[in-house]
């Protein structure tokens, strides 16, 4: 009497069997949402800061010059010898400057551009400035030797919008990626059996010597 509930019950596995495909895959779009919904709703906003400064060849160099320093500055902004300095007018550490700042140049232009990411748009401000200020400083002691100065192009405004995703595109984001993954679990979900769990039968041939009786008979 016992063993009747325990039969009619079906395995964890073939309750997966019958589920039709298209759950799979609202499933996998639904909670890949959720997820990214709050991932963007409980992630503060992140605002960007750009400065820009110009490599200018002095009457002793060229143009091709200028490019040239221009590419190498671009890859000693963040280092800590310019942080070092730019630390004392961003007001943060140089651990949170090398965090938050990156540096960008260009093959085509002699130009060096300075991004500051921050919570606080004021701070990113802050410290995309004071690291271009700290770089042309550098520059400007070593113009004598490198035929090269450094000068301001553009200070950092204050951003007016965040640059980090909104609530809607992480949560477009989560539900594509969860359909994706729900589309992975139908491929190596386990295929339909015939009547549950019970094996598709094998047709069986025949052995010679039963072919050979079938022939006598005739």
């Amino acid at each position: 009497m016992t063993d009747t509930p325990a039969r009619r019950r079906l395995p964890s596995a073939a309750r997966v069997k019958k589920l039709p495909s298209w759950s799979v895959l609202a499933a996998g779009a639904l909670a890949g949402g959720l997820l990214g919904g709050a991932y963007g709703l409980f992630t503060p906003d992140t605002y960007t800061a750009t400065s820009y400064v110009v490599a200018v060849p002095t009457a002793k160099s060229t143009p091709e010059a200028a490019r040239g320093f221009a590419q190498a500055y671009g890859r000693v902004a963040t280092q800590l010898a310019v942080l070092g300095d730019a630390q004392v007018w961003a007001g943060v550490p140089v651990r949170t400057l090398r965090e938050k700042v990156r540096a960008a140049t260009s093959p085509d232009a002699p130009m060096v551009a300075v991004s500051a990411t921050s919570a606080r748009p004021g701070l990113a401000v802050d410290m995309a400035n004071a690291v271009s200020r700290a770089l042309t400083q550098h520059a400007e002691h070593t113009k004598d030797s490198t035929q090269v100065r450094l000068v301001q192009f553009s200070r950092a405004v204050r951003p007016t919008s965040p640059t980090s995703a909104s609530t809607t595109v992480t949560t477009a984001v989560g539900a594509s990626a969860g359909g994706l993954l729900g589309g992975l679990a139908l491929l190596v979900r386990p295929g339909r059996t015939r009547r549950g769990d019970e094996p598709v039968p094998v047709p069986s041939v025949p052995g010679p010597a039963t072919a050979a009786d079938v022939h006598g008979q005739r």
